[in-house]
């Protein structure tokens, strides 16, 4: 297992100049993030803990003379794509480059009038793995657009831009956990995240000192939450809290008040979001006490939850998480929003290789691709490089 180094600064370079024939005015770079604990409470007012990790999205860019937005991609071959600003609209841009797209939509409906601009992408993040890479692309982007025209805008709110790309011009029924997370993490620090207010907290959390690892197992198996499924739980959880006359689910702070819901999927759904809540709180007192092995069962109790009872879980990740805690991980859990993507477990660091060897071993059984495993290193938000 190792912890990559980004290298999308010089891929990005490299594609800009191959492109457009110059040098870009600026890099800037976002990170990815890992969830600690709290899936899937963010839409529901809740909280969450997430963290920006190491592998980021770089974004090589430059001002165009015209009202033209161009995009190309390392990871989407010799594919450029041209937008026309001027009447940009939710469904005119789909795939991958409706996310950058999104954003200027976004942001010129904020009343931010930004203008064409030549961008090239290189990433060392995992695609489609519960890593937030979109989130990351929409504030690499923002951040390059702001900085390019001169405008200055706090993070939370420029965080709620980019949510408003995903959710209404990309389509995906997303939080703002994610973006948040992008963009107000801290070297270190995990982030309490009260996703009513927006406000965040900072949280020690570094496993290294006291000899663990966190490590990221990619189950490659994609995920895509603009395929229904996601969609239809935050449905279900809106659907809920009208059934039980709140504004939202985090306002239940008792499984025991759930008995008022009797579909029995329902209440599924509400179960998983006010017990995940209860675990969030829980795991932030532990980290505020130095007791970062005693999070491990809150780990495993919130994968066993979104299994169950959420129900967006999959094959590769409940093989992950069985046969990390066998081989001694202290807990384990899928992150994201789920249908594919990633798994995290908690373990000490001298049961790494044993961890790695039991998870490929039982994925060989089955048949399926090799996971690929990372460490997740509590880094620093966006920024541009230069």
């Amino acid at each position: 297992m190792q912890t990559r180094t980004a290298e999308s600064e010089v891929g990005a370079t490299r594609r800009f100049k191959e492109l457009f024939g110059a040098e870009p005015a600026g890099i800037w770079q976002a990170p990815g993030r890992v969830n600690l604990i709290g899936e899937h409470t963010d839409y529901n007012d809740g909280f969450a803990l997430p963290f920006a990790i190491s592998t980021r999205v770089s974004v090589a860019v430059a001002p165009r003379a015209d009202d033209r937005l161009v995009l190309t991609s390392c990871q989407e071959g010799t594919e450029v794509v041209e937008v026309l600003l001027a009447g940009l609209a939710p469904g005119a841009v789909t795939g991958w480059a409706a996310y950058p797209a999104g954003v200027a939509w976004s942001l010129r409906g904020a009343g931010y009038p930004i203008g064409g601009l030549n961008v090239a992408i290189d990433a060392d993040l995992a695609l489609g793995a519960g890593l937030s890479s979109s989130a990351a692309l929409e504030c690499a982007v923002a951040l390059a657009m702001l900085d390019l025209h001169g405008f200055e805008l706090s993070r939370t709110e420029l965080a709620k831009l980019a949510r408003r790309a995903e959710n209404d011009f990309v389509g995906a029924p997303t939080g703002i956990m994610d973006q948040i997370a992008v963009l107000l993490s801290r070297e270190g620090h995990a982030l309490l995240l009260d996703c009513r207010s927006a406000t965040t907290t900072l949280v020690p959390f570094d496993p290294s000192p006291a000899g663990l690892v966190l490590m990221i197992i990619n189950t490659r198996a994609r995920h895509e939450l603009t395929d229904g499924g996601y969609a239809s739980r935050r449905h279900a959880c809106e659907e809920a809290a009208r059934t039980l006359g709140v504004p939202a689910l985090r306002d239940i702070i008792s499984v025991s008040q759930l008995d008022q819901l009797t579909d029995p999927l329902l209440l599924r759904r509400a179960r998983h979001i006010v017990t995940d809540d209860a675990r969030v709180l829980q795991t932030v007192a532990l980290l505020r006490a130095n007791d970062l092995t005693g999070i491990g069962p809150l780990l495993t109790a919130s994968h066993i939850s979104l299994r169950d009872d959420f129900e967006v879980s999959w094959p590769e990740a409940d093989v992950a998480v069985d046969s990390a805690i066998e081989a001694g991980a202290l807990g384990a859990r899928m992150v994201g929003g789920g249908f594919g993507g990633s798994v995290i477990a908690l373990l000490p660091t001298g049961k790494t290789d044993a961890v790695t060897d039991a998870v490929d071993r039982r994925f060989a059984i089955n048949g399926w691709s090799a996971p690929t495993f990372t460490t997740a290193v509590p880094s620093a938000s966006a920024t541009r490089l230069r």
